[in-house]
């Protein structure tokens, strides 16, 4: 499944970026290298796999709105804005891109004094087929009365100048959950292609290639400035600030910079011989580069990360099933050092989670099973207290990291969680990749240890007296 996502996920973004590229972006035939490498480039890029199509639908999703914009659309247009929304997230991509092709819309209402009511009618169409499709997100983050968890977020803090830099490092490296992968080979490109059109005071002739630059900037600058203390005033007063992520708009960053690189390279292959060189170097190595960051190398091969299978370990965590016997509804457990949604996806109900929104009140009573972990641990304390998606069983001794494969010999000896809590709250079993040395201090009993030849973990099961 993982392995046709993969896939499914790149046909479509090279797909989408040749399209765009060749219809709206570099026209002439003789880039035709430019166009293909620049959507190779692009569909090689990392990307968050639970989004999918969240960023890399983006050019696919322009291409369609650019040709309704100008009139020049048939059903295919209609069709992929159709399909997009059920391979893509609406909060991890395109909220913010339908947002910025809803203010081209308004530009050209100003601009033109009409009104295009098929641009404007297939903006429409996309946002209200996301919200049908994500209901109960839509539900839970506006309509429900429930208070959530995210309503005590936390998110301005940094300064002017923490903020100038974070802008400064988002510009130039990126960021983990879109990353671009631009440092070493596009950015200088972009320099070098901006200093040329000065020098040749061809600034005027390009002025999309120098909107997309500027744009990249300014996007990296909202991004940092959200985080700033500036905003604490209107945050208190508009929860909706809080609770939802407008940071997330440097996410369209990712077409920004691809479409700036096709842009640069295609002036270069416009000035002569030595230039249309470079610019084939540029191409070829930013796609050496994107395979360098495969997930499989990147995360197997540098990391030494568990594989999917060694991760999951659904031989071992059944085991585990059956040595309890009882139904998995019955019971609920927790995870130490290792992610609950390990437990989840192997069938057992767990109290810990890592979620978008849940109920304020559950935090508050999860935080009591905690409490005495956080007040150790400042950075925890305030991780959980200020943002709180991750509800995990904190550790003071193992800080923020959460997951311990059994050749790391690391125990844990000061352990001090409110056990009463976790049984009011249905918890009997706690999953512990590190041995509790301190168990029968917090009245818990090992039942028995867990190993498994494909398992990445060590299990010691306890269980809550």
């Amino acid at each position: 499944a993982y392995a046709l996502s993969q896939t499914i996920t790149r046909l479509v973004a090279f797909g989408g970026m040749y399209l765009l590229l060749k219809k709206h972006f570099i026209k002439h035939e003789d880039a035709y290298f430019v166009r293909v490498g620049i959507s190779l480039a692009f569909a090689l890029t990392p990307f968050w796999p639970s989004g999918m199509l969240s960023t890399l639908g983006y050019p696919l999703a322009l291409w369609a709105f650019l040709n309704i914009r100008s009139g020049d659309f048939s059903w295919k247009e209609w069709v992929a804005l159709f399909l997009l929304p059920f391979y893509s997230s609406f909060v991890l991509g395109f909220f913010f891109f339908l947002a910025a092709i809803s203010f081209l819309w308004i530009y050209d209402l100003i601009r033109k004094r009409k009104w295009n009511w098929p641009f404007l009618f297939s903006l429409i169409f996309m946002t209200a087929l996301y919200l049908l499709i994500e209901y109960r997100l839509v539900y839970s983050m506006v309509l429900s009365e429930q208070p959530n968890h995210r309503m005590e977020f936390i998110s301005s803090r940094h300064d002017f100048w923490h903020s100038m830099r974070l802008s400064l490092k988002n510009f130039l490296i990126g960021h983990t959950h879109v990353m671009t992968v631009h440092t070493h080979v596009i950015l200088p490109i972009l320099f070098l292609t901006l200093i040329l059109l000065a020098v040749k005071r061809k600034i005027k002739h390009n002025k999309l290639f120098i909107f997309l630059f500027l744009l990249n900037v300014a996007l990296s600058i909202w991004y940092a400035f959200w985080f700033n203390t500036l905003w604490i005033p209107l945050k208190e007063k508009i929860s909706f600030l809080n609770t939802f992520n407008f940071a997330r708009f440097h996410f369209l960053r990712i077409i920004v910079i691809y479409l700036s690189f096709g842009l640069a390279c295609y002036i270069l292959w416009s000035l002569g011989k030595f230039w249309r060189q470079l610019a084939t170097i540029a191409i070829i190595s930013q796609i050496i580069t994107l395979l360098l960051f495969n997930e499989e190398l990147l995360y197997g091969h540098y990391f030494h990360s568990p594989s999917f299978k060694e991760f999951y370990a659904t031989k071992q965590f059944n085991n585990i099933k059956e040595y309890i016997g009882d139904s998995q509804d019955s019971y609920r457990v927790a995870s130490i050092g290792i992610h609950p949604a390990i437990s989840q996806y192997n069938g057992f109900y767990t109290l810990d989670t890592y979620n978008n929104v849940y109920p304020l009140e559950y935090k508050y009573k999860f935080r009591k099973i905690i409490a005495k972990e956080l007040e150790k641990n400042k950075q925890l304390r305030k991780y959980y207290d200020e943002w709180g998606s991750r509800c995990y069983i904190f550790v003071n001794e193992l800080g923020k990291t959460y997951e311990f494969t059994k050749d790391q010999n690391i125990e844990v000896r000061h352990l001090q969680l409110n056990t009463n809590q976790f049984k009011e709250m249905g918890g009997r079993y706690i999953f512990s990749s590190v041995p509790i040395l301190n168990a029968k201090d917090n009245n818990l009993a090992l039942l028995k240890e867990f190993n498994h030849k494909e398992s990445a973990w060590k299990i010691y099961l306890y269980q809550v007296m």
